[in-house]
C-alpha cells in the first residue's frame, strides 16, 4: 500500500471516530437535558404495565368468585348468600341464571320483572316465555311485533294457531304470511294455513 492510501485510510478512520464520539456527546446532551422527563416516561410505563397486571387479575379472580357462586346456586337455588354475592360480582350471570330459574320454577312474576329489565336476550326470552306462560294471546302478538324477537316466528305461529281456534281463519293465515321463507317454521306455517281452510 501506498503512503498516500494509508493517510486515506487513517483520515477514514479518524472521521468516522469522530462522528461517533460526537454521536455520543449529543447523546448525553439530550439525556442530561432531558433526564427527569424520560425517567418519568420510564416509570409511567412501568406503572401502566403493573396497573394492566393487577387489573387482569383482579378481575380473573372476580370470574372465579362469580363462578364458584353460580355452582353453589346450582347446588341450591334457595341460597340467597350465593344469589347476593353472584349479583354483586356478575350482574349479566346472576340475572341469567335467575332467568333460567325462573324458567325451571315456572315463576310468572319473576318472569314480568326480567321481561322490563334492559337486558338485551334475557328480557326478550322473558318477555316470550311469560307471554307462553300466561297464555296471553296479546302479549304474545305484542312480541310478534318487536323487532328482532329471538322467537318471533313461533309465538306467530301460536297467535295463529289461537286464532284458528277462535274462528278467526283468515286472521291466522295473515299472521302465518310473516313468517320468512328461510323461517325452520315455514312449513309449520304452510301446514297450518292448509288446516286452517275449511
Amino acid at each position: 500500500m501506498s503512503l498516500k492510501e494509508n493517510v486515506e485510510m487513517v483520515k477514514e478512520e479518524l472521521n468516522s471516530e469522530e462522528k461517533f464520539f460526537e454521536k455520543a456527546v449529543m447523546t448525553e446532551r439530550f439525556i442530561t437535558k432531558y433526564k427527569k422527563p424520560l425517567i418519568a416516561a420510564f416509570v409511567a410505563v412501568v406503572l401502566v404495565a403493573f396497573g394492566n397486571v393487577a387489573y387482569k387479575m383482579k378481575e380473573q379472580n372476580r370470574l372465579n368468585e362469580a363462578n364458584a357462586q353460580l355452582a353453589i346456586l346450582m347446588q341450591d337455588p334457595a341460597n340467597t348468600k350465593a344469589a347476593s354475592e353472584l349479583q354483586n360480582l356478575s350482574p349479566k350471570l346472576y340475572n341469567l341464571w335467575s332467568y333460567s330459574n325462573t324458567v325451571k320454577k315456572g315463576d310468572t312474576s319473576t318472569l314480568e320483572t326480567l321481561k322490563t329489565k334492559n337486558l338485551l336476550v334475557i328480557s326478550d326470552l322473558a318477555m316470550y316465555e311469560y307471554a307462553q306462560r300466561k297464555n296471553d294471546k296479546n302479549e304474545l302478538q305484542t312480541y310478534t311485533n318487536k323487532q328482532d324477537a329471538i322467537y318471533q316466528d313461533l309465538a306467530v305461529v301460536e297467535v295463529a294457531v289461537t286464532d284458528i281456534k277462535e274462528n278467526k281463519v283468515a286472521q291466522a293465515k295473515q299472521k302465518l304470511t310473516t313468517i320468512s321463507q328461510n323461517s325452520p317454521l315455514k312449513e309449520v306455517a304452510l301446514t297450518l294455513e292448509h288446516y286452517g281452510v275449511k
